[in-house]
This record gives structure tokens, sequence and C-alpha cells, in this order.
């Protein structure tokens, strides 16, 4: 898998996003935003997205940071994604400008069909797809997986063109019942194109193989298989308009 690390501005921060595709495949493939959790473009980020772009999407990890910072986690990423989270107009900027940087480093490469866009987020990034969503952007499909459900800038109707996934665990401290509820009754209220599935028992982060904090989050090999499976039959389902 080719990985190529670049520059773009994004919003009030210069970003370092990672574009990922399978350099060996030839032609144009779909798009698939990625956005990580709250420690930013790691290692384990760009591997997930090389797994999740194998041969069919050119995939491309967000850095909603700037200058490609990462950290080992908190307290310095709570205080990162808290100050992203304080401001919902520049967050939007940075992932909609995020969008327009796969878009273009995919076409300039000559191998993104841009007219298929999906994203998927992790935690954190689960917030920040629902952002995207939210704002209008042009994309066809939002899976937000163990997501930040919260918003201070709830969709209106009509707001939301994406189709909109949300996988969650059912016994997750970081996103409570109470947070699946409101998103729920916003989803409706917006008139949006929306699924949320629970696994029942799962904790925050059961998709992501190296997080491990007892009781908190943890990480579940059979949710994780099912889940990377749904949402890419989410996806192919909206690029093909059986949603």
């Amino acid at each position: 898998m080719a990985v190529e690390r670049f520059d773009a501005q994004c919003g009030n921060v210069k970003a370092k996003h990672a574009l990922v595709w399978n350099e060996k495949v030839g032609g144009k493939r779909p798009l698939l935003l990625v956005m990580p959790n709250w420690l930013g473009v790691t290692e384990h980020a760009i591997k997930r997205a090389e797994k999740m772009a194998g041969d069919k999407y050119v995939a491309m990890v967000v850095d909603m940071y700037g200058e490609g910072k990462t950290c080992a986690g908190p307290p310095t990423s709570q205080e990162w994604m808290m100050a992203v989270r304080a401001d919902r107009v520049e967050g939007r900027k940075r992932v909609n400008a995020a969008l327009a940087c796969l878009v273009a480093e995919a076409e300039k490469r000559g191998i993104g069909d841009s007219s298929k866009k999906a994203a998927v987020g992790f935690c954190f990034g689960g917030g920040n797809v629902l952002e995207l969503a939210r704002s209008g952007a042009d994309v066809n499909a939002v899976v937000c997986l163990h997501g930040d459900l919260q918003t201070t800038m709830p969709a209106k109707p009509g707001d939301i063109k994406a189709a909109v996934f949300v996988i969650h665990g059912s016994k997750d401290p970081v996103a409570p019942k109470a947070d699946r509820d409101a998103l729920e009754a916003e989803m409706d209220g917006a008139g949006a194109n929306w699924q949320m599935l629970d696994f029942g028992g799962r904790l925050h982060s059961f998709a992501e193989e190296e997080t491990m904090m007892k009781g908190v989050a943890e990480y579940h090999a059979g949710a994780a298989q099912q889940t990377f499976r749904m949402l890419d039959g989410f996806i192919q389902d909206a690029f093909n308009k059986k949603l």
C-alpha cells in the first residue's frame, strides 16, 4: 500500500494528512475519508485505513489538530479534542476542507472517483463525520463508530445529504443512551436517511485493536469484524442508491 503524507490548510491549521491506496491496482476508486480517534494520525490509524482501503478505496486519514500532531492519550488527547469540539464552526471548516483535499489529491494522481465519497470516523472522529454530515457536505455516506454524538449545532430539516450509519456499544460510558436518543430525534427531525446499530454489552472503542481502558474502552474482535463488514456494505449500498 502507498502512504503519502502531505500538508494542506484546513480551517485555521496547517494539517498533515495521510493518503492511502493500493498503487498496484489500476483505475479510479471511490473515496474514503477516515477520521481517526483523539490520538491523531497515528501509525495505528494509518494501518487501519490501509486495511479499509484495500483494493476498493482511496482513503485519507485526516489530521484535525494540525502539523500532524499525535499523542499517547490523556490528558493531552482530552485537551486537544475538547479544543476542537469547543468551536464547531471551525471544526466543520476543517472536515470540509479535508474532504476537498481528498478529492483534489486523488484526482491529481488519477486514482479517485469523486462521484462516490464516504467518511468513516472512530470515537472523536465519529463525531467529526457527523459534523461533516450535519454541515450538508456532498458525501454519499458517513459512518460513525463508537463516536461522540453530541453537537451544539443540530441539523435542521434538509441539511443532511449523506446516508448516516451509527454503530455503537450499548454500554459505552463515553456516549450513553441519552446521547443516542438525542441523536435519533435529531436525525428524524432533519429528515435524514439514517440507521443505528447497538452491539449489546460492548463498551467504547470496540473496533480498535490497540484500545484497552478496562471498563471504559475495550476492543472486541467479533464486534470489530462485523463492524467493518457492515460499514463497507452500507457504503456500497449508498453508492448504488439502495438505502
